[in-house]
């Protein structure tokens, strides 16, 4: 899949092994990183931005983000859950729906 979007007009990279490319020194390189399953980028990406970070399916005939947050079980009913997870994913998907039309 890399070698054939090398190919486009696209400035793309890879494959990386997780535990390199979401060092600090490696993301600043990227305007997005691709993981190929769950675990390999969603654990690093909570890890540096739990409470506002967004996940992006692609490749689906619809538009789906999601807030990358866990299910807070320790924080219930203390009134210490953020929405900025939340918030974000929801803009997020505003922007692709408007620059999908």
């Amino acid at each position: 899949m890399v070698k054939n979007l090398e190919k486009t007009e696209m400035d793309i990279k890879g494959p990386f092994p997780a535990d390199v490319i979401f060092r600090p020194v490696s993301r600043k390189d990227f305007d997005l990183i691709v993981a190929q399953y769950h675990d390999q980028g969603l654990i690093p990406l909570k890890m540096l931005s739990f409470d506002h970070a967004v996940n992006i399916t692609l490749g689906t005939p619809i538009i789906r983000t999601s807030p990358d947050h866990g299910t807070a079980y320790d924080i219930v009913d203390k009134n210490l859950a953020s929405n900025r997870s939340m918030s974000q994913a929801i803009k997020i998907a505003v922007k692709l729906i408007r620059n999908k039309k």
